[in-house]
């Protein structure tokens, strides 16, 4: 691994930064982040921004609209993109179901799909998890029964994220009940203004609405939504789901965590007067996290320089997965504890715009408790640390 960047990378970044700083306004830089990413008009703004520089999508292919981009050119962006504080882009479409249509799908699904996906003017939503199938998701009942040419989809999905604002929803169903669990899974698109479907919100411990849960009564779903073969979805959903956790690390967002824990500990102070940034403990506290995010990061770095060579990444990638969530809370927690009494209000109203009135605390305390509560799912979803660990115990340990 070579930590020294060539010049060539030299020069990228500094196009990339000059990029964002002229592209990039101070609306949305400055937008309070709560969960996964900022107010949709605003981030719906960024993205045709990227978009209409080309730069939307770096992981897809050329001749689907992506960049070109090798691992390293990748890795600057998003360093760079976290370091400006810019949102990060909904992944559902770009990162997820996009992939899966370039690569599975038919070439009417490619024309229809990839385009509104690029643009940002489609969005997706992810139908996988069930009441009954969750981390042991091959257990989902959701079934899709052929009628001549549309199916008939029926059943539940819980955890949709932002389905209430997507256009489409990519799902997990059973068409084959007479096979290994796995065999009998198919991978439909379906469009959310379906007759049938029924969103109702799901407000999480951070008092606000991201998650949900879908019904499905006899919904028309055309044949011609299928991807790729029936009953193979399995396949399908395993590569969405190694894209998913491509990058789950988060370290240029740890590490814009640990740049804006220091600036809010130059402001906060204590009851001598003395500012946190001064106070032993407290930066004893931040440097133990930053020596931990140095060492996930050159974990990081190794794993890019062997797909950057061209090797094949294994089990061994889910550490990268366990520490980056377990580092991302630990900052969430030393942010709460830095505001201390600040957090208690609870700013809710405030990031929803039901108050007008000027939120208790300055105004780098509003999401922090917010962000904290939001925080507790990090190592849930991605495939929660828990099935992680057997993954390393068994794949990497031999265990």
């Amino acid at each position: 691994m070579q930590l020294k960047e060539s010049e060539a990378a030299q020069q990228f970044r500094a196009e990339v930064r000059r990029f964002i700083e002229e592209a990039l306004p101070e609306e949305i830089a400055n937008a309070p982040t709560v969960g996964v990413s900022i107010e949709k008009p605003l981030l719906k703004k960024w993205h045709r921004a990227l978009y209409e520089k080309g730069w939307v999508a770096p992981s897809w292919p050329e001749e689907h609209g992506g960049t070109g981009w090798d691992v390293t050119q990748k890795h600057i962006f998003q360093e760079e993109c976290a370091r400006a504080n810019a949102p990060r882009l909904m992944a559902f479409g770009l990162t997820m179901v996009g992939p899966v249509i370039y690569t599975f799908g038919n070439d009417a699904q490619k024309a229809r799909h990839l385009p509104g996906i690029l643009s940002g003017d489609v969005w997706w939503c992810q139908g996988y998890s069930e009441p009954g199938a969750g981390s042991d998701l091959a257990s989902l009942k959701t079934k899709a029964v052929r009628e001549g040419d549309h199916y008939i989809v029926n059943g539940q999905k819980i955890w949709t994220s932002y389905a209430h604002e997507a256009d489409w929803i990519f799902c997990l169903v059973r068409t084959d009940e007479n096979v290994k669990q796995q065999e009998g899974i198919s991978f439909l698109l379906i469009d959310m203004k379906s007759p049938g479907i029924e969103v109702r919100p799901i407000v999480t411990i951070d008092g606000l609405h991201h998650l949900n849960e879908v019904f499905f009564s006899d919904v028309k779903v055309p044949v011609e939504n299928l991807v790729g073969e029936e009953n193979k979805g399995w396949t399908y959903a395993k590569f969405l789901l190694a894209n998913e956790r491509t990058g789950i690390a988060g370290v240029p967002e740890s590490k814009r965590r640990i740049a804006q824990l220091k600036k809010m500990a130059g402001e906060e102070r204590d009851g001598d007067g003395k500012t946190l940034i001064e106070d032993e403990g407290f930066c004893r506290r931040l440097a133990e996290l930053e020596i931990e995010l140095s060492s996930l990061e050159f974990t990081n770095l190794r794993k890019l320089a062997e797909a950057a060579a061209g090797k094949t990444l294994g089990a061994e990638t889910s550490i990268l997965k366990v520490i980056g969530s377990e580092l991302a809370q630990k900052l969430q927690t030393l942010a709460v504890e830095l505001i201390a009494f600040y957090a208690q209000p609870f700013h809710r109203d405030q990031l929803l715009g039901l108050v007008s009135q000027a939120p208790v605390g300055p105004d780098h305390a509003v999401t922090v408790f917010s962000n904290y509560a939001f925080g507790r799912a990090t190592t849930i979803y991605g495939g929660s640390n828990e099935i992680q660990r057997g993954v390393l115990a068994k794949a990497v340990l031999g265990l």
